[in-house]
């Protein structure tokens, strides 16, 4: 039963992770489109749009945070190694699973507190796109709940079948 878990919570992180690698596909070419207007409409029209450098920003943001949550998936954010690469399989196993642990207090952290800020700045709208800034920070409990889905599918997969 926990292995069937285990799969179902893999496939949920799977697919979590191709839905955010395509709004990160979305939000890069948009913000693209949004910055070559910008260019062509200062430097060729003499006009320039004041909304696009607020919504590349806000769109940046969102980019950091889907791209970190991907990276994570996918095993590429730097490690260090230098300790458990001379650690037996048993020990090496035990730093795995506390340093999958640290990093899901962190991510649910960042649930917690993510949320409790864009709660904060909830009146708040900004200044060119009158956008409520809530939407733009709720990235960050989003991103934490990506984090928190991908850290314990990766807790629960049997060792030799986890990204190093």
């Amino acid at each position: 039963m926990p292995q069937t878990a285990a799969l179902a919570l893999d496939r949920l992180s799977r697919g979590l992770n191709d839905l955010v690698e395509k709004m990160i596909a979305a939000v890069t070419g948009l913000m693209v489109a949004i910055v070559a207007a910008q260019v062509f409409a200062r430097y060729v029209l003499n006009h320039s749009l004041f909304w696009s450098e607020e919504l590349a920003r806000y769109l940046l943001v969102w980019l950091a945070v889907l791209g970190a949550t991907a990276a994570y998936r996918r095993g590429l954010h730097p490690g260090l190694d230098l300790f458990s690469g001379r650690l037996g399989p048993a020990a090496a196993r035990a730093l795995r699973i506390c340093t999958g642990l640290i990093c899901l207090f962190f991510f649910l952290l960042l649930i917690i507190q993510g949320a409790r800020f864009a709660y904060f700045v909830r009146a708040q709208i900004s200044p060119a796109l009158q956008l409520p800034k809530w939407i733009v920070f709720s990235i960050l409990p989003l991103g934490g709940a990506v984090f928190t889905v991908h850290a314990i599918a990766l807790l629960l997969k049997p060792p030799e079948e986890r990204h190093p």
